[in-house]
């Protein structure tokens, strides 16, 4: 395995970081119902994707 020859200080660790974030998700709207949708994802309110049935959403009465 290989070694180290010096520390990495917490600066140049911390510089190094600095690109890992965390990124909010792009949404879209759905063009069925119009909810908030993940893009490239069926709508998990009325199951279309891209203006098709794309999974059958069970009624609850």
């Amino acid at each position: 395995m290989a070694h180290p020859k010096r520390k990495i200080s917490k600066t140049r660790r911390d510089k190094r970081r600095t690109h890992y974030k965390a990124v909010a998700p792009a949404l879209g709207v759905c063009s069925n119902c119009g909810a908030s949708v993940k893009l490239h994802t069926v709508c998990g309110e009325c199951g279309y994707y891209r203006g098709k049935l794309a999974v059958e959403k069970e009624v609850t009465a």
